[in-house]
């Protein structure tokens, strides 16, 4: 329609250029009809324009929309999966919903990754008693959420002191208070004693004149067993059972005399305290007494087992010993028929003696610090001199005859802690030198198989090596 008003309007135009040529009256004519027309078309219905307005900005929003759909549409589009770590976005890369997308303001470009709560719930997906839990930072102020674990804080530990008192409970139900458990063994006559009530006990059936001599033994046997531990031993001096067992070594039976040395070799037993209350007690002469007088064989160990117990880490009783002729009283022990088994003892006991003093004095002169009490009484024990005098350098060189290699092995030993001392004896004794060199001999066969059975250091090469130290030496 608008096209054919509009050539019709040049027509109109032409005709009245040629009209123009007519009269002046016709002019006038012609330029009033061109005017009226004008004015019909500046006002004509808005159907007739040649674009409207709101129909065009309509269609350019659905022709965006429509552009925006298709951009979207993961058909058209490569979708990105995102991981939980930062990845950068490329343009024309579409992402899942939920994922969590920034701009990175170093580098100008996109990035993307999954949620943080999505792999917490991951990990919650396999606990049983994970629960997630939202909190809007907007609505919590950090005083509401220290005020919250404060109180999570004494939640937890109200559960514990519940749990706590649970299990004392729990205990108190399992177990009986003493004195509850003494009312009903009274009533069904059983008495419940301690350690201490016992020894008291078996102290007063010992010394009762009227107990028999098996009563007495039974005594002195169940008592070993409990001073055995140090505490008890101790208590046994608290009520003067110590000095009991003492004086029973003066007993005329045998029997007595053994169990009674044998409890006192348990309670000294590295217990400082109940030996310094047997050396005031006279225990060391009772006990080189019973060694030095014709007495059993087994009465005789147990007097040595007590003696050594005594001697041992103790140099005041070591100082005693020597005092009253102890390595004399030993020395016929040793030289009696039939005592193998106590020399083999003996000279256990002589080369500890020996090698304590030696390392208290090492130990000295490394800490450089000023000399102890007890160093200063072991420099007053002249043990290996008496030693040299009273022949102990012969008597344990003749020992090397034991036939059993554990003997031979102790007296080795002593021979070292000796050497010093003896040296010159061990060199002009040429017995020394044949029963060295037969066990040599011995040693070295029985290392070889050893040797063949895969033990490069067993029990036989050891005792090669002190008999080719000591050999070594005497040269």
């Amino acid at each position: 329609m608008c096209q054919f008003l509009l050539g019709h309007g040049n027509t109109m135009t032409s005709q009245a250029l040629l009209l123009s040529r007519m009269a002046p009256l016709g002019m006038l004519l012609v330029l009033l009809m061109a005017s009226c027309f004008t004015f019909c078309l500046s006002h004509q219905n808005l159907e007739f324009a040649l674009t409207n307005p709101e129909k065009s900005s309509s269609k350019e929003t659905e022709r965006k929309q429509t552009t925006a759909e298709e951009e979207l549409d993961p058909a058209v589009l490569e979708v990105f999966h995102p991981t939980h770590e930062w990845q950068a976005l490329q343009p024309g890369q579409a992402v899942p919903a939920g994922s969590h997308v920034r701009l990175n303001l170093q580098t100008g470009t996109r990035e993307v990754k999954l949620h943080d709560e999505d792999k917490l719930q991951n990990k919650l997906k396999g606990s049983k008693k994970g629960r997630r839990l939202d909190i809007n930072t907007n609505t919590y102020t950090s005083q509401d959420l220290k005020g919250a674990l404060a109180k999570l804080k004494e939640g937890a530990a109200t559960g514990h002191a519940e749990k706590d008192k649970a299990r004392q409970a729990e205990v108190k139900r399992l177990f009986r208070p003493i004195e509850e458990l003494k009312k009903d063994f009274e009533e069904l006559n059983v008495v419940i004693e301690t350690d201490m009530q016992i020894m008291v006990r078996l102290i007063n059936k010992f010394n009762s004149s009227s107990s028999s001599l098996e009563e007495k033994i039974a005594a002195l046997f169940d008592l070993e067993y409990y001073v055995h531990q140090m505490d008890n031993a101790q208590d046994l001096l608290s009520f003067g059972g110590l000095q009991v067992v003492i004086h029973g070594l003066n007993s005329t039976e045998p029997l007595v005399k053994e169990y009674a040395a044998f409890v006192l070799g348990a309670a000294f037993s590295s217990n400082p305290k109940v030996q310094v209350e047997a050396i005031e007690g006279g225990a060391l002469q009772k006990l080189l007494v019973v060694l030095a007088t014709e007495q059993p064989l087994t009465v005789k160990k147990k007097a040595l087992f007590a003696l050594c117990s005594l001697l041992r880490h103790f140099p005041y009783a070591q100082q005693q010993f020597l005092k009253l002729g102890g390595l004399q009283i030993l020395r016929s022990l040793v030289r009696a028929e039939g005592t193998e088994v106590l020399a083999v003892r003996v000279v256990t006991l002589l080369y500890d003696l020996a090698t304590e003093k030696m390392f208290a004095e090492e130990e000295a002169e490394l800490t450089q610090e000023t000399p102890s009490e007890k160093l200063q009484q072991y420099r007053q024990v002249h043990l290996l001199p008496g030693l040299r005098e009273q022949g102990w350098c012969e008597i344990t060189a003749r020992l090397l005859a034991l036939p059993e290699h554990d003997a031979r092995e102790k007296v080795l030993q002593t021979l070292g802690a000796l050497l010093a001392t003896c040296r010159d004896h061990y060199r002009q004794d040429p017995q020394l030198r044949r029963a060295l060199a037969s066990l040599q001999a011995e040693y070295q066969a029985l290392a070889a198989l050893e040797l063949q059975d895969g033990e490069a250091e067993g029990y036989f090469r050891e005792l090669l090596g002190s008999v080719n130290s000591l050999l070594a030496e005497l040269r």
